[in-house]
């Protein structure tokens, strides 16, 4: 069991990260200068950063070399099924993020923000369907009411005046309802899979990014391969760029200790001050006109 104050943090910590993540994101889709980097290799330095930190998680709650080298061969090396089980939300992650990469790469920061929480039907949808949870009247009200504003906000899209590429919001759209399909059967699941034993939350990141490290780098062979081959891997990085990558590495540790002392569908709510910042960040950063 852990305290209020600390389950607290942890949503409130994810909140600004996922704030400040969609606009970095969108500002070095659009606005930045300079090549544009393959979004299919920041995704994949995102996992083996999530795995260094995971690392280093577990290394501190074993408290010796040794018995985190007994760990790891015991939940590692020799529990393929384990690896097995972790790489299913491992690829729909890794489907998740680069179609996060595309939408933001077509629509606003706070457009994207908003249409992004229908995940939370999707999610408690999930969470009946797979963990044969209910949910209370004032739940389910809530999850209209947010599908009500999603509606909304779609009817006359915001205008952004400082961008500099060319977008397609159909795309950006179709980017979204992907990746929120993907977001509410991956959490549910690894939700189910983290609450069903006592296996270390650690161990279950380890084993997860592990599979998405081998995912994403087949995205990059079979998106990229040709022009990463030519132009380098690290093409484009700027210190921006970075900064997302960092970003997206702490919000998913982050949102795995949520999961793991919370649940999705608070994990989900917790966005809706995330759209709040986004949208402030993007009427000053990119000229966003709200109707």
């Amino acid at each position: 069991n852990v305290s209020v104050i600390f389950k607290v943090y942890c949503l409130t910590v994810m909140t600004l990260v996922a704030a400040t993540y969609t606009v970095a994101l969108r500002y070095t889709r659009t606005i930045s200068t300079g090549d544009l980097y393959f979004s299919t290799t920041a995704v994949c330095i995102t996992e083996v950063i999530k795995l260094i930190l995971s690392l280093g998680m577990l290394s501190k709650e074993t408290g010796s070399p040794v018995r985190l080298k007994n760990v790891i061969v015991e939940h590692i090396f020799c529990s393929p099924k384990e690896l097995l089980k972790l790489s299913v939300p491992s690829v729909v992650y890794a489907v998740q993020n680069n179609m996060a990469f595309l939408a933001l790469s077509n629509l606003d920061a706070a457009v994207y923000q908003v249409t992004y929480q229908l995940k939370i039907p999707c999610t408690a949808l999930c969470t009946v369907l797979m963990l044969s949870r209910s949910l209370s009247r004032l739940q389910w009200f809530s999850v209209f009411t947010l599908c009500g504003g999603v509606t909304l906000v779609q009817w006359k899209s915001a205008e952004a005046t400082k961008i500099q590429i060319e977008q397609n919001p159909f795309v950006g759209f179709m980017a979204i309802a992907i990746a929120v399909l993907c977001s509410g059967f991956a959490g549910v699941y690894f939700e189910k899979v983290l609450k069903s034993s006592d296996t270390s939350l650690w161990v279950r990141n380890i084993q997860m990014y592990l599979s998405g490290i081998v995912v994403t780098l087949i995205g990059v062979y079979m998106n990229d391969g040709n022009n990463v081959l030519e132009k380098g891997f690290f093409f484009g990085y700027t210190p921006w760029v970075c900064f997302v990558i960092f970003l997206a590495s702490v919000g998913g540790l982050y949102t795995s200790v949520v999961v793991k002392y919370t649940d999705n569908i608070m994990k989900g709510f917790s966005a809706a001050a995330a759209i709040v910042l986004s949208t402030v960040a993007s009427v000053i950063l990119f000229g966003l006109q709200i109707s």
